[in-house]
């Protein structure tokens, strides 16, 4: 039996997650949130979650039930993120380690989510859509490695509905990305977008461009929207997400049939878009495959994917020396070597 512990803080989430032998104990987190019309910075997010990680740590044991004596190993989120946050964290999880006489395990961030939905899901061996804030990538598991088969070339999916947010002013609570959601369910008139897929890959910032002066023109294009286009801020959010899940859906099908997958899986805080799963569900069913997600305790980023990831590494064999416990803002899905799988 193998106890870990996870500490998640790569973006304006916070948590702690406790796991034992693929079980969740507990699964604490608290969300930054800015005022309407303003994203997240680093300094700012590094305070809250300072701030912070104390009550959450110790309500994450208080439900639990597990002492510090009884956990095995303290997992960390090492990259792919925001350099202070994930400082921030990385100090609480290395002091933590050393309080309580403990090995500390880094664990990629994108590994996490996958690993977390294979064990909520139950899927054995999917085609992976790792949408988030951050991150955008196909992905497909080979020889020891978390292969990427696609991904975007600019921006992230999650970056792209935050930032077109931004512009309309909707609020950050519970997320921009939910609430673009809400008002796409009320969206009735399609505006064409460009739809920009590039074998494999995607690329969302011209998109956003092209959203942004249809949501709010200046100059000559105001007068031009004013006497010819009415789009409501539903039937851009609508007409946006529309596009860019379709653009998804497209990599992810190919990338299937490259591999002869039947299972989708997708994960990352963009994952809880029912419209996404609808989706999805189409073309898996068109294909006779079968799709899997979660629900937003574990699609959002949390401690307890953290927690699970790390402990697949750690009952595999995997250890870290003090001096590799960094964090780094770049740290590559397919960098990472997955020991706890067989091929």
């Amino acid at each position: 039996m193998v106890i870990a512990i996870g500490f998640e803080g790569s973006a304006n989430k916070i948590g702690v997650g406790i796991v034992r032998d693929g079980e969740v104990l507990a699964n604490e987190r608290e969300t930054y949130i800015t005022p309407p019309g303003e994203g997240f910075l680093p300094k700012e997010t590094a305070q809250h979650h300072r701030s912070k990680i104390h009550d959450i740590l110790k309500r994450a044991l208080a439900v639990s039930g597990i002492t510090p004596q009884e956990i095995d190993v303290v997992c960390y989120t090492k990259g792919p993120g925001m350099a202070p946050p994930l400082l921030a964290v990385a100090i609480v999880a290395r002091t933590i380690a050393q309080i309580w006489n403990k090995p500390i395990l880094g664990v990629n961030h994108c590994i996490g989510h996958i690993e977390m939905g294979r064990l909520i899901t139950k899927a054995q061996n999917p085609t992976v859509l790792y949408v988030s804030g951050g991150n955008t990538q196909i992905i497909s598991y080979a020889c020891k490695r978390y292969r990427i088969f696609g991904e975007t070339i600019d921006i992230a999916i999650g970056n792209c509905l935050d930032r077109f947010a931004r512009i309309i002013k909707l609020s950050n609570d519970p997320s921009p990305g939910y609430n673009i959601e809400q008002m796409a369910k009320k969206g009735t008139k399609y505006l064409a977008l460009p739809y920009s897929v590039k074998g494999m890959d995607v690329s969302f910032s011209g998109i956003l461009s092209f959203i942004e002066q249809k949501a709010r023109p200046k100059g000559k294009q105001q007068k031009r929207r004013q006497e010819d286009e009415k789009w409501s801020d539903e039937d851009l959010c609508f007409s946006l997400q529309e596009t860019l899940f379709a653009m998804l859906v497209e990599t992810t099908e190919r990338a299937m049939a490259h591999c002869g997958s039947s299972e989708v899986l997708i994960v990352g805080g963009v994952g809880c878009n029912e419209r996404l799963q609808e989706m999805m569900g189409i073309m898996c069913q068109e294909r006779g495959a079968k799709l899997f997600a979660t629900d937003e305790r574990f699609c959002i980023d949390n401690g307890v994917m953290i927690a699970h990831a790390g402990w697949e590494m750690f009952r595999s064999g995997t250890r870290m020396a003090w001096k590799e416990a960094t964090v780094t803002q770049r740290y590559r899905t397919d960098e990472v070597l997955v020991t706890w799988r067989d091929d």
